[in-house]
């Protein structure tokens, strides 16, 4: 097989009829010595997207995608071998799963290969459907930063403001799963001819409203592509709804016979995975793609993720209040670093869900949201994870939620002698639980290392900049074998700026009392 001038594909063939009696313009130019022996053809085929899947159906499966010729890769990222590889195995299938480790890149390749579709007038428009928490600060910021050439808009807010966007001319529409529902006939109506559903297992389950309104905007003829690291995560029988979408001719037409494929029936209400059950969800989740950490030996040893998740209703009421409070005591007196950072300390404190009191009582706010993101993403980790959380309370909200969830864990703060700090951190090195280690990042001294993880949660952030450096060192260290990446949790204005000046490495006083201001909104 050879390429030519990223126009022709010239490909050696005992029945060359074959190849020319199904794809135009294709021509036998000579005679050639197979490898084997046999006297066969090398036949020309125009280097299309339409081919290479031709040739592909008949078994030439070396014949990359013209992707890998014609595509410049534009944006301020250069792609990585493996990003490249998951581009080229999307643009090759209509109906996909891509299943890479999280922080391996998926939205950039995702964002390369539609819009080489596009390009090649193959699709017309994207519709990426994604978690509420990422559609802003990782949809958008990815496609903005790979396709600054496209328009990318966001459906969210009211039921207007949607429409308008469905109904414009942008490329890239990105939508929540749960604004499918209650815009599904302008959906319908907007020309998307590639759905991209990002963190899939949120439509796994075929009863939901979320999987019913996905099935629903695929048709025959619609690209669709699944992305997720962690496809049936709790159970196998859950992979079905997802191959049900990509793979229908490959799982029964119940969920109930594919249940009893994959589940051995212990009690009326316990079941457990059959031996063959892996083998069984690995065949009915194709075609897929899938590159693990270890595998992207190319990727940045540290990668920084934001999650927005949004302040429950409770949080938002009592955040404002404290907000006003905070702007008239401001105004009465002089700010100060000292004074600024305190009163920053009770915002982030609502953030996360619990308030100390002036007589040092906890008062518990409603945060379920963040929980929630938090367990998505240690399931979607794969190892072991570090969670930092500044407070103390805010800690034993955490560990109640994940022991709820049966995912064991440890604590470290500052109540935690010496001994018994080095006794769990040993434990967690070397031992398979816990699973999850909940760090104040006071404790996370110099001198730990804690390289079993390779992912690490921010509950919320700390306004100390040592501390943020101090406490992402202890996975990023000589011995760790994985990729790494950085999870920083958000729903307040204060926790926004706080990480971005983290991320800039920025701490003075100075920018402290300015970020402060702009909080309250004191010019």
């Amino acid at each position: 097989m050879q390429i030519v001038q990223n126009r022709a594909v010239l490909v050696d063939t005992r029945t060359p009829n074959k190849i020319t009696e199904v794809i135009p313009k294709a021509a036998i130019v000579r005679q050639v010595e197979l490898p084997n022996g046999q006297l066969g053809s090398t036949v020309a085929v125009n280097w299309t997207l339409r081919n290479t899947k031709i040739l592909h159906n008949l078994g030439f499966k070396k014949v990359p995608s013209p992707i890998t010729g014609d595509y410049e890769w534009p944006g301020l990222y250069t792609p990585f071998d493996h990003q490249k590889k998951t581009a080229e195995f999307l643009t090759m299938h209509q109906k996909a799963f891509c299943l890479n480790d999280l922080g391996t890149g998926k939205s950039c390749s995702v964002a390369w290969a539609a819009d080489y579709l596009l390009t090649k007038k193959v699709i017309k428009r994207v519709l990426i459907v994604a978690p509420l928490s990422i559609l802003d600060c990782a949809w958008r910021s990815d496609l903005f930063k790979t396709l600054m050439h496209r328009r990318v808009d966001i459906a969210h807010g009211s039921q207007a403001k949607r429409r308008a966007v469905i109904e414009s001319d942008a490329e890239f529409v990105i939508i929540n799963y749960d604004g499918l529902d209650t815009m599904i006939n302008e959906l319908l109506r907007g020309g998307f001819d590639l759905i991209v559903c990002d963190e899939a297992t949120a439509i796994q389950n075929v009863k939901t409203v979320r999987w019913k309104r996905v099935n629903q905007l695929v048709g025959p003829q619609t690209w669709l592509w699944l992305l997720t690291g962690t496809p049936a995560a709790q159970s196998p029988d859950r992979a079905y709804g997802l191959a049900k979408l990509v793979n229908p001719n490959g799982v029964p037409k119940y969920h109930v016979a594919f249940k009893e494929q994959v589940m051995q029936k212990l009690t009326q209400f316990k079941y457990i995975p059959r031996p063959e059950a892996q083998q069984i969800v690995h065949k009915a989740m194709q075609p897929a793609i899938r590159f693990t950490k270890e595998e992207c030996l190319d990727l940045p040893e540290m990668t920084y993720v934001d999650r927005e998740v949004p302040l429950s209703s409770q949080q938002q009421k009592y955040y404002d209040k404290l907000k006003k409070e905070l702007l008239i005591q401001a105004a009465g007196q002089e700010i100060t670093a000292m004074n600024a950072a305190v009163e920053m300390n009770k915002l982030l404190q609502l953030s996360v869900g619990s308030v100390y009191s002036s007589t040092g009582e906890v008062v518990e706010f409603d945060c379920t949201n963040r929980l929630n993101e938090m367990v998505d993403i240690i399931e979607q980790a794969g190892h072991k994870v570090l969670i930092f959380a500044n407070f103390s309370h805010t800690i034993d909200i955490i560990q109640r939620h994940l022991c709820k969830h049966d995912i064991t864990n440890g604590t470290i703060n500052g109540d935690v002698p010496l001994r018994k700090r080095s006794e769990l951190i040993e434990k967690f090195q070397k031992a398979a639980d816990p699973h999850v280690l909940v760090i104040q990042p006071q404790a996370a001294s110099h001198g730990i290392t804690l390289h079993a993880a390779d992912t690490v949660i921010w509950f919320g952030p700390i306004m100390s900049l040592e501390y943020y450096l101090q406490a992402n060192a202890r996975v990023h260290r000589a011995g760790q074998k994985n990729p790494c990446t950085v999870v920083h949790l958000m729903g307040s204005g204060v926790e926004k700026q706080i990480y971005k000046r983290l991320q800039n490495k920025k701490e003075d006083q100075d920018g402290l009392l300015a970020m402060y201001k702009n909080i309250l909104g004191i010019a």
